[in-house]
């Protein structure tokens, strides 16, 4: 697992153990966002939707991903703000990775953002908060 570590959190809402889906985005789309108040990148664009990930596939996008980035920022986003636009589908693009992906269709806005982490190379450690998330979902 490629990795990136020391996450140090930028935002002050409180983490919420019920929002399980997650954003990475390279620091300049993170910039672009914060400047357009709206979450999207090249590949969302190109693909007709915003491509996110449960807690459970994080480790996996960033490996594949994100390996060549020195930083991310991993945002959480909140469910009662984007529930009605997300749907679950098979990956996009099609390759190793099996199961259904959150598509979100429409605008994210950066308000419905609930939790912002820097992420910087090391070993792409997940947040220990995401990480209890995850078992917690392995477990059901």
């Amino acid at each position: 697992m490629s990795a990136l570590s020391e996450n140090v959190m930028s935002s002050t809402k409180e983490f919420n153990l019920d929002n399980q889906i997650y954003k990475v985005l390279t620091l300049n789309e993170w910039d672009k966002a914060q400047a357009l108040g709206v979450i999207i990148t090249e590949l969302d664009i190109k693909d007709g939707f915003i491509h996110l990930s449960t807690a459970a596939q994080l480790n996996a996008t960033l490996s594949l991903y994100f390996a060549k980035e020195e930083s991310v920022v991993l945002l959480q986003v909140d469910h009662s703000q984007t529930h009605d636009r997300i749907k679950f589908e098979a990956p996009i693009p099609t390759g190793n990775r099996s199961g259904s992906f959150p598509h979100y269709y429409g605008d994210l806005n950066v308000d419905a953002v609930s939790r912002v982490w820097h992420l910087k190379r090391g070993a792409f450690e997940i947040p220990i908060e995401v990480m209890f998330q995850a078992e917690q979902g392995a477990k059901s």
